[in-house]
């Protein structure tokens, strides 16, 4: 691939972004291929060795804000036609109670994932705590000297403090997966603007 036509697929992918963002970062990538070009690569040499374009495309994607996203595609509003706006209306008329009624079904099961989460994160914490007051009580029941009440709630403390070291390894593995799917729903959804804007 040569320099021009790396860096107009990128314009072409990048069209989304404000213009400023999307000339300052053509820039930047037109001088590291003319720097490598200098250093003795050919063209294709020195294009390649940047990466590929999906994988500037999604590094760039992930570090610019949502927000820069939904301002820039608000600006590039343009005026509808009459068929345009007749056809708008009806669709939004038959159209929007079902796709209200699709988002709030998206989100109740977030916000489920998200309440399990939670949930067993809260159970770590009260073991952590049982623990912490398991010792508590059992150190109270020694100064009473009723050894062996406080051998049993000494066992109950180590039981808590062994639950809640294993609840945390699985609670660490379990919030991974909705950490995931929150950056993949912000990724399509300026994967989305992005597209609007070309």
């Amino acid at each position: 691939m040569t320099k021009t036509e790396f860096l107009d697929e990128l314009r072409r992918r990048l069209a989304g972004l404000p213009q400023s963002d999307l000339d300052e970062r053509l820039l930047y990538f037109r001088e590291m291929i003319d720097d490598r070009m200098e250093d003795g690569l050919t063209e294709e040499e020195a294009v390649s060795g940047i990466g590929s374009v999906d994988e500037i495309v999604d590094h760039i994607m992930e570090e610019i804000p949502l927000s820069t996203l939904v301002k820039e595609n608000a600006k590039r509003k343009r005026s509808l036609k009459t068929g345009e706006t007749v056809l708008m209306v009806m669709g939004t008329v038959l159209c929007l109670p079902l796709v209200l009624a699709a988002a709030t079904v998206c989100l109740a099961v977030y916000a489920a994932i998200w309440a399990v989460v939670i949930g067993l994160w809260s159970t770590v914490v009260g073991m952590a705590a049982g623990a912490v007051a398991g010792l508590v009580v059992a150190a109270g029941f020694l100064v009473k000297r009723e050894p062996v009440n406080a051998l049993f709630m000494l066992g109950a403390a180590i039981l808590c403090a062994g639950l809640a070291i294993l609840l945390f390894c699985a609670c660490v593995w379990v919030t991974k997966a909705p950490v995931q799917l929150t950056k993949k729903m912000v990724l399509g959804m300026k994967a989305l603007l992005m597209r609007k804007g070309s």
